[in-house]
């Protein structure tokens, strides 16, 4: 049996699946605010009553908006920042006297998808993350490609490719550090603020879409020039990893024209595809993340690890 774990902000979601993937069973609690030897009690509690209740032990996955890295060994690039900077991987380990394997979240998202959801069968897999941010995982032969730094897949901190003058002269400033980044281009609140820069009026994402489908000009301005720009950005990552399906997950995924828009305009950007890339919707969507942890180990790497 798997266990993963999705560790957000908010809650902390635990889903156990049999050797098959099938889901035997899913609880959530809050994620406790105070200190991060509570976040550790409080996983390690989740595991622990999980097991008693199913009356089985497991291997245990953990994905966290964040990164282990390599050179310290310590929690990095964390939005829930009483992360950063401890080995939970090992601080867990010792709490559950076993291993486990912590991973990014977009990781966890790309190899659930990779796993058994809409990149199933593919051997080269990029998920795609588009809502608050911009990120992505990529999986290889079912295996997460982490890389040296524990960065691959940062597709959002690429700076927008081939951009106009305009673009040049107007790129916004990233939290990064940097300007211009795609996740400062093609995230939720990005494409909220060029509306906003447009028109001088607020409106929310899905109100976007729903005008641009009723034919209101702005709205349609700005979703062809997000297609555009979204297009231009994947086309890159075409011409490095050129996957075999890009798997799109996020807020924006939910925006049907995706999978008729981009195929052709990424063909028109990237080196010579030959045919367009199969950029396909998330099967699995929230859950995507939380499967994914639990797929971080195979079926022997589990009963290997619980042996030991």
């Amino acid at each position: 049996m798997r266990f993963g774990i999705d560790l957000g902000g908010t809650k902390i979601e635990i889903l156990a699946l049999d050797d098959g993937g099938l889901e035997i069973l899913r609880e959530r609690i809050p994620t406790p605010r105070d200190t991060y030897d509570a976040a550790v009690r409080a996983i390690a509690g989740l595991v622990e009553a999980t097991e008693t209740k199913l009356g089985r032990k497991g291997s245990v996955g953990v994905g966290i908006p964040g990164a282990i890295s390599p050179k310290t060994g310590l929690v990095k690039n964390a939005n829930s920042t009483n992360l950063i900077g401890h080995p939970l991987d090992k601080d867990l380990s010792a709490a559950l006297a076993r291993p486990v394997r912590v991973e990014n979240d977009a990781n966890c998202f790309a190899l659930s998808e990779a796993s058994d959801g809409a990149g199933m069968g593919a051997r080269v897999v990029f998920g795609v993350i588009t809502g608050t941010g911009v990120g992505g995982g990529v999986v290889v032969d079912g295996r997460v490609l982490t890389g040296a730094h524990a960065i691959g897949g940062e597709w959002g901190h690429n700076g927008l490719p081939r951009p106009s003058i305009a673009e040049i002269q107007h790129a916004p400033d990233c939290y990064c550090g940097k300007k211009g980044c795609i996740e400062t281009w093609c995230s939720g609140p990005a494409l909220a603020r060029l509306y906003e820069a447009h028109t001088g009026i607020g409106k929310a994402l899905p109100d976007i879409v729903k005008a641009a489908a009723n034919g209101e000009q702005a709205s349609v301005t700005e979703l062809e020039n997000f297609y555009d720009r979204l297009a231009r950005s994947l086309s890159e990552v075409v011409n490095i990893l050129d996957p075999d399906v890009i798997v799109m997950g996020g807020g924006l995924s939910n925006i049907e024209a995706l999978y008729t828009e981009l195929p052709p305009r990424v063909e028109h950007y990237a080196f010579t595809t030959e045919a367009p890339p199969r950029i396909v919707k998330n099967k699995h969507g929230d859950s995507s993340g939380v499967r994914g942890a639990a797929w971080l180990w195979t079926e022997d790497e589990a009963a290997a690890g619980l042996a030991g």
